[in-house]
């Protein structure tokens, strides 16, 4: 086996990378929150049109995600792997590809209206990474040093970002739905087709969440010799994907749609957050990951 040499330099030069990525971010946000309370208090514009600030953080959005995609890169480099073997490098890889999915799906969808949520979502995300989870760049667990870590985490941080999307849409269903703020909702589409979108990015994930839950069962073959040990990490993943098919079904057979819906998808996503932060912070066993 090769000896994979890492470069702590080109690590600090990813770190001041993606430190940078967040303060674009952070002032992509901010504009995006402007935008809303100009909508909120002044008369509705034509729904089509991108005002300046808008076009403004979008451009920063998009700035944010290059640059941060490089930060990535990096330290994967600096590390001789893919970049995401504990959670600083889960979440920079995680934010990148949550921004990524988002900004393709505006090409198809007009989606502008939860760009705050996505923005400050992915901002969140970030300063966690480089505050409270960032370690230096080291080797892996021989368990861990296998193609099925890029499979596997890969398509977990895929479905990750379209349940992102999908819960934004959530929220804003809920915000509409409750009646409030009706001048800056104008704007948004009809709680149907809120519904909707929300659906088929929550099928996508789903989808995605299922083939994680495989593609692990496989990976803990090879590595550990049984398909499935009820490991906290294991069950968890379970847990979310127990969620999601609940809601997917609710949706299906039209029994339970809605706000209760909404709310059932708001809770399976903060499951995946749950996961992937007390989880890995406060319970032991094979998959915890976290470096700290």
């Amino acid at each position: 086996m090769t000896e994979i040499v890492l470069n702590e330099a080109l690590s600090e030069v990813s770190l001041l990378v993606v430190s940078s990525a967040l303060a674009f971010l952070a002032l992509a946000l901010v504009l995006f929150s402007f935008q809303l309370v100009k909508l909120n208090t002044e008369d509705q514009t034509d729904p089509e049109k991108f005002s300046q600030v808008e076009k403004a953080g979008f451009v920063l959005l998009w700035v944010a995600t290059i640059v941060l995609g490089v930060g990535v890169v990096l330290r994967g480099i600096s590390a001789g792997r893919v970049p995401w073997a504990n959670m600083y490098e889960f979440s920079i890889s995680g934010a990148f590809l949550i921004l990524l999915i988002y900004l393709t799906a505006l090409k198809i969808r007009d989606l502008r209206f939860i760009a705050t949520f996505i923005a400050g979502f992915a901002l969140i995300t970030l300063f966690a990474a480089v505050s409270l989870f960032y370690v230096e760049v080291q080797t892996i667990m021989p368990a861990l040093q296998s193609y099925w870590l890029v499979i596997h985490v890969v398509v977990a941080i895929m479905a990750t970002g379209f349940f992102s999307v999908a819960a934004g849409l959530h929220l804003f269903y809920l915000l509409k739905a409750s009646g409030k703020a009706q001048k800056l909702f104008q704007r948004f589409p009809d709680l149907q087709q809120l519904e909707r979108v929300a659906y088929r990015f929550n099928v996508v994930g789903f989808v995605l969440w299922s083939f994680t839950l495989i593609a692990g069962a496989i990976w803990a073959e090879r590595a550990w010799h049984r398909y499935w040990g009820w490991d906290t990490k294991e069950v968890w993943t379970f847990i979310i994907w127990v969620l999601y098919a609940g809601y997917l079904h609710a949706m299906a057979t039209r029994g339970w749609n809605g706000k209760r819906a909404a709310w059932l998808g708001l809770i399976a996503f903060l499951s995946v957050i749950f996961n992937f932060t007390i989880v890995n912070l406060f319970f032991k066993g094979l998959h915890v990951y976290s470096g700290l």
